[in-house]
């Protein structure tokens, strides 16, 4: 028997039986579309993740990070617990950038500075975090904006506003902000200019009137000096350069960040608090400020992502902490592996259901044309071309239910991520991303359990006897 009079009598049988190949086929939309959905969550996850690694300098960039700024420290050493050993404190300073990027197959390294800031604009004020950084490292983050430009270096410090920076803010007459009143702050990010003072914690304590001072002879020395270092808080006023795009409701990893150019930055914090310590600066034992200034960390880009590993071993050899997006995306891609390995499995389920409707609706044909095989049997009819018959049925149902199933992930999937945005969850991405790859690939699974759910029924026809067959009413 040929090819085509096969296909022809397994779609004429199909055909016969309407509803129970519909409720068959429907079985596989459901389990297809469960298990793609299921996938898509999991893909979303991941997508996410690449665009986030994108975002902080790809696969060849290394962020090194020191010592906390802010510790005591003695001649550049600081005691142990035991106070009998010593250990080397290793801050991210002028030096080591100069040494960085002296190492071979490092293009250029990136000092970044991070610190607590307040802003105050009329009625309002908001606590934010502050990151400094040069304008080619800003520009390679590819920041999207919604109206505006980056920072620009020069005399004055502009500040480019996270799209979360609004939600910030609160009265200072009420201290209720957006979480509580469900009301942003009358403030035009975009154009208003405001205040910012660099050390919110000496502002808020009342520092800048000393109303607690001892004055007698034995301890007259030490509070002339707790007074030096006590000055009043400055308030600098610095315009907007731009803001980023998204609105509140869209989270992502500028939502609630202050961007500047690190330069600008300096100066003012240099000016500000000349002769005291900067906040968030190390300092001698004494209490003096650290002769240099130390960076939060240094972004390190090397030229080939071959030669991230070892350059990442050679800096930790040198005793800083070494984190690598290569690094960072290998823990998370397996651990993105077990999720969509549960998610798929859950689906699978919904799969292994339709797959006994399936071999459930092949034994029943069998049954119903028992008759009709014994006489294809009798009329010369291959064992062969019997079992053929029966399994290009079941693959029949399984790339139909295969087909709609696809149709019916993607209206999901649609669905899904026109109702929950993955900004609002923390994603860089959809929540659910199905790939063109998932398509052919579940449609040739569904079908495949179609055509392996029906192999018993279609062995069940080839061993029918032509005789008892044809008797069989």
């Amino acid at each position: 028997m040929r090819w085509i009079d096969l296909l022809r009598i397994s779609s004429s049988n199909l055909k016969r039986r309407k509803l129970r190949t519909f409720l068959t086929v429907l079985g596989v939309i459901i389990g297809t579309a469960s298990i793609v959905v299921m996938i898509s969550l999991g893909m979303g996850m991941q997508r996410s993740l690449y665009k986030e690694v994108e975002e902080s300098g790809g696969l060849t960039s290394i962020k090194v990070r020191g010592s906390n700024a802010g510790e005591v420290m003695y001649g550049g050493r600081t005691e142990g617990d035991g106070g009998s050993s010593k250990k080397e404190e290793k801050y991210i300073d002028g030096r080591l950038l100069k040494h960085l990027s002296e190492i071979q197959h490092v293009e250029k390294v990136s000092p970044v500075y991070q610190m607590n800031i307040l802003l105050l604009k009329g009625i309002y004020e908001g606590t934010a975090d502050l990151i400094a950084m040069k304008p080619e490292e800003l520009k390679e983050m590819n920041i999207k904006l919604a109206s505006g430009n980056l920072p620009k270096p020069g005399s004055s410090l502009e500040f480019l506003y996270g799209n979360g920076i609004p939600t910030l803010f609160y009265e200072k007459a009420t201290n209720k902000g957006y979480y509580d009143t469900r009301r942003l702050p009358d403030i035009n990010f975009a154009r208003d200019s405001m205040f910012v003072i660099f050390d919110p914690e000496n502002y808020h304590s009342g520092n800048n009137v000393l109303d607690s001072m001892v004055t007698t002879d034995k301890n007259k020395t030490e509070n002339a000096a707790e007074t030096a270092s006590q000055k009043a808080s400055s308030k600098y006023v610095v315009r907007p350069s731009g803001v980023i795009a998204g609105g509140i409701e869209k989270y992502n990893m500028h939502y609630g960040s202050v961007y500047c150019d690190l330069d600008s930055l300096q100066r003012i914090l240099k000016k500000e608090f000349a002769g005291r310590v900067i906040p968030g600066q190390p300092k001698t034992k004494s209490g003096k400020p650290y002769k240099e200034f130390v960076y939060t960390y240094a972004q390190v880009h090397v030229d080939e992502i071959e030669h991230v590993d070892a350059i990442a071993s050679q800096i930790r050899d040198m005793g800083y902490e070494v984190e690598t997006n290569a690094e960072y995306l290998d823990a998370m891609k397996s651990q993105f592996a077990i999720v969509q390995a549960v998610l798929g499995g859950i689906g699978a389920v919904s799969l292994l259901v339709a797959a006994i409707g399936i071999a459930n609706t092949m034994m029943m044909s069998i049954y119903e044309r028992t008759k009709e095989i014994g006489v294809i049997k009798v009329l010369g009819c291959s064992l062969k071309n019997i079992k053929q018959m029966f399994l290009l049925e079941a693959a029949f149902i399984g790339l139909l239910g295969g087909l709609l199933g696809n149709a019916f992930s993607f209206l999901i999937s649609g669905t899904i991520n026109f109702l929950v945005s993955g900004e609002k969850i923390g994603l860089n991405a959809s929540i659910s991303y199905i790939p063109w790859w998932m398509v052919p690939v579940s449609m040739g699974f569904a079908m495949l359990v179609g055509i392996l759910a029906g192999y018993f029924p279609a062995k069940r026809a080839m061993q029918l006897s032509p005789l008892e067959a044809i008797r069989n009413n």
